[in-house]
This record gives structure tokens, C-alpha cells and sequence, in this order.
């Protein structure tokens, strides 16, 4: 079974060859003229695809499956461990959001509103 992570991966080789640098400043820059998810749109949504099933968010959801009785894996952890936990889950939502964000939008905050809506 191949891992979401090789083509994340993958997607971040080719924005990086793009652009000659895996300097965020650059990656940034080169994107001054146009976005790079207009000329990547396929790569983009691989990668939005990608970011869904890495974050475990619907329809990539597998850990809270609804035909379980109880929320599954949440009523094993109890307080503070429960706390880590999610807080992990939506430390891992922030990081592909910023990345996305820096990846294929230029790294404008104007589009972080729509990017945090589509993970969360």
C-alpha cells in the first residue's frame, strides 16, 4: 500500500524544480506574476486530494468510522492525552493549510480564509 505521503511528496519536487529552490522566499517570489495553481491545476488538486487523506478529514475519514458505536479512537484517550491528540490533528491541518497556501497561492493571506474552510 503506497502512502499519501510519496505523492506530497512528489508534488513539492516539482513546485520546488519550478521555481530552482526549496527556499520558501523564493517559491514565494516566482509567483509574483501569476499563481502556481493555475498552471498546476491537476497537481493541485492531487495535492488537495493528498492533503484530505494525510489530515484524515471527510471523505478520508477512516479512524472515526461511523459504524462503530462510540466515536472509536476518541474514547480510548482521557483528558489530557485526548487533548494532545487533537491538537496534533489540528497542528497537522495548519501546517498543509500554510503549505498550500505557500505552494500554489504565493503565500497570500487574502486566500487563508478559503484554505483553513476546505480542511476544517
Amino acid at each position: 500500500m503506497i502512502s499519501y505521503e510519496v505523492s506530497l511528496g512528489l508534488i513539492i519536487a516539482t513546485v520546488t524544480l519550478l521555481t530552482s529552490s526549496l527556499n520558501t522566499t523564493i517559491v514565494i517570489q516566482s509567483q509574483l506574476k501569476i499563481y502556481n495553481i493555475f498552471p498546476l491545476l491537476p497537481i493541485g488538486l492531487i495535492f488537495f486530494i493528498s492533503a484530505l487523506a494525510e489530515t484524515n478529514r471527510a471523505p478520508f475519514d477512516l479512524p472515526e468510522a461511523e459504524s462503530e458505536l462510540v466515536s472509536g479512537f476518541s474514547t480510548e484517550h482521557s483528558s489530557l492525552s485526548f487533548a494532545y491528540f487533537f491538537l496534533s490533528e489540528y497542528g497537522s491541518i495548519l501546517l498543509i493549510s500554510f503549505l498550500t497556501l505557500i505552494l500554489f497561492f504565493g503565500g497570500s493571506y487574502k486566500f487563508l480564509p478559503l484554505i483553513l474552510g476546505l480542511f476544517i
